[in-house]
C-alpha cells in the first residue's frame, strides 16, 4: 500500500458513488482507498483502483455500524496517517452524524450536525425553511401514514407522490414500489396511499404539485463548505437524463453543467445562512408556468453524478483532503466551463433525449471532446469489469427504450 500521503481515505459504500471518490482519490493522490460496505457491487469489487474492501453485513444496522467502524479504524491505523472518512449514500451519512462524537476519537470527516440534518433531511422542516430563506419549493402537503383520515387536499393532477422518510421507506419493502409515484386521479392516489401504509411505512407522505418538462427541466447543484462552513464550489448543470425505471428515478444519468450566478449565490447564502458544511447536491426543477427554479431536495453529501466537478478539474477528494488534512483555506469558485457527464452510452443521448437545443449541446460537446463517463476510468484495468460496463451499456439502451417517465 502507498506510503506518501499522511491520510487514508475509508469510504463507505461499494456502489457507483463510492466508485467516483474512490477514482477522484486515486486520480489525484494515487491512492487506493479502503472501501466498507454490506455488500459486494460490480461497479467496484471489480475494480483494480478499490481492491481492497471491506464487507460487513451488519453496516446498514444502527446497533453495528460505530462498531464496525472503529474495527476498521483498528486494523488500519497507523503512524502518520489520518483516517479520511466519507459516506456515500443518505443511511451511512445519517449513521456517521448520528455517532459522530465517538468517531472523531478515529477519523476526520466534515458532515453537518444531528440538529441541522433532521432540519434538511425531514422534508417538512427543510420547505419550512426555504420558506424562511426565499427559496421556492413546489406546491406541498404531508400526509401522515399513521392516520386512519384519508387524504381530501384540492390538487391539480397529475401530482407526485414520494416517502418524506426515504431511509424507512427502503427498509417497508413490498411489490410494485417505486421510488416516487406520478397519479393522474385521486382514485390512483388513494390507492398508493393504502398500499405504502400497507407496507408497514407509518412516516410521511409527500404529495406534491406535479411540474411540467421532460427530464431537461431537472437542475443539479453541487456545493462544498468547508468545515469552518466557508463555502469554496458552487456549481449548477441541467440534467440531460435521468433512469427511467420506477425504483431508480431521481438518479442522474446524464447532465451538462449550465452557469447560473444568481441561482448559485442563492443557493450558496442558504447553506449558509443555516451553518452548513461538506458536500450539498440541490435537486431542483424549472417550472416554466412562473419561469422560477423550485427545489425539491438537498442531499447531504455528493450525489453520484457529482463526479462532473472532478472531471473539470476541481477534484472531489481534494476539497476534504485540503480541508481536513491541510487545512488550507481556497477562494470561493463559481464553476463555469462546459461538460457533458454521461454514464450511458452516446447512442441513448442521440435516440432518447427530445429537447433538440439540449441535443445539440451534446453533439457539441461530443465532438469537442468535453465530456466523460467516470465508470470508463482509464487507470482501472480490470478485464472482466470492462466487459460487465459493455454489457451494461447495452442493458441501457434497452432499458430506455422500454421504460418511459
Amino acid at each position: 500500500m502507498e506510503t506518501k500521503h499522511p491520510f487514508l481515505p475509508i469510504i463507505i459504500g461499494t456502489d457507483m458513488n463510492a466508485y467516483n471518490m474512490a477514482i477522484s482519490f486515486h486520480e489525484a493522490y494515487g491512492i487506493k482507498p479502503i472501501l466498507v460496505g454490506k455488500e459486494p457491487l460490480s461497479f467496484t469489487s471489480l475494480s483494480t483502483i478499490t481492491e481492497t474492501i471491506e464487507l460487513r453485513s451488519g453496516l446498514a444496522e444502527d446497533s453495528q455500524f460505530a462498531d464496525i467502524l472503529i474495527d476498521i479504524a483498528e486494523k488500519y491505523r497507523a503512524p502518520g496517517k489520518t483516517l479520511l472518512l466519507i459516506g456515500t449514500n443518505d443511511l451511512y451519512v445519517r449513521l456517521i452524524i448520528e455517532n459522530a462524537k465517538i468517531l472523531r476519537e478515529h477519523y476526520v470527516f466534515n458532515y453537518i450536525t444531528e440538529d441541522l440534518m433532521n432540519q434538511l433531511q425531514v422534508k417538512a422542516n427543510f420547505y419550512e425553511l426555504c420558506k424562511v430563506h426565499g427559496i421556492e419549493t413546489p406546491t406541498t402537503f404531508f400526509y401522515d401514514c399513521k392516520s386512519a383520515e384519508p387524504f381530501e387536499e384540492e390538487m391539480m393532477y397529475p401530482i407526485i407522490i414520494k416517502p418524506s422518510n426515504g431511509i424507512e421507506y427502503s427498509r417497508n419493502k413490498f411489490e410494485g414500489q417505486q421510488k416516487v409515484y406520478k397519479v393522474d386521479s385521486p382514485k390512483e392516489m388513494h390507492n398508493v396511499i393504502q398500499q405504502i401504509k400497507a407496507s408497514g411505512y407509518s412516516d410521511e407522505l409527500i404529495i406534491q404539485d406535479y411540474i411540467p418538462g421532460d427530464d431537461t427541466f431537472m437542475w443539479d447543484s453541487v456545493i462544498y463548505a468547508n468545515s469552518k462552513g466557508k463555502t469554496q464550489l458552487v456549481t449548477f448543470a441541467q440534467v440531460v437524463l435521468q433512469e427511467h425505471t420506477v425504483t431508480a428515478i431521481g438518479n442522474y444519468t446524464a447532465l451538462i453543467t449550465r452557469f447560473d450566478k444568481e441561482m448559485m449565490v442563492k443557493l450558496q447564502n442558504f447553506l449558509e445562512a443555516v451553518g452548513y458544511t461538506g458536500f450539498a447536491n440541490f435537486d431542483l426543477k424549472y417550472d416554466a408556468r412562473d419561469k422560477k427554479f423550485k427545489v425539491f431536495e438537498v442531499n447531504i453529501r455528493q450525489g453520484r453524478s457529482s463526479y462532473y466537478v472532478t472531471a473539470l478539474g476541481h477534484n472531489m477528494a481534494e476539497y476534504f483532503v485540503d480541508d481536513l488534512i491541510y487545512r488550507a483555506d481556497k477562494p470561493v469558485t463559481y464553476l463555469n466551463e462546459d461538460f457533458l457527464f454521461t454514464v450511458v452510452p452516446k447512442a441513448v443521448l442521440r435516440n432518447f433525449v427530445d429537447n433538440k437545443a439540449v441535443l445539440k449541446d451534446i453533439k457539441r460537446l461530443i465532438k469537442k471532446g468535453q465530456y466523460g463517463n467516470p465508470l470508463f476510468y482509464k487507470k482501472d484495468k480490470h478485464l472482466k469489469r470492462k466487459l460487465y460496463l459493455l454489457a451494461r451499456q447495452v442493458n441501457y439502451y434497452k432499458k430506455y427504450k422500454n421504460n418511459q417517465w
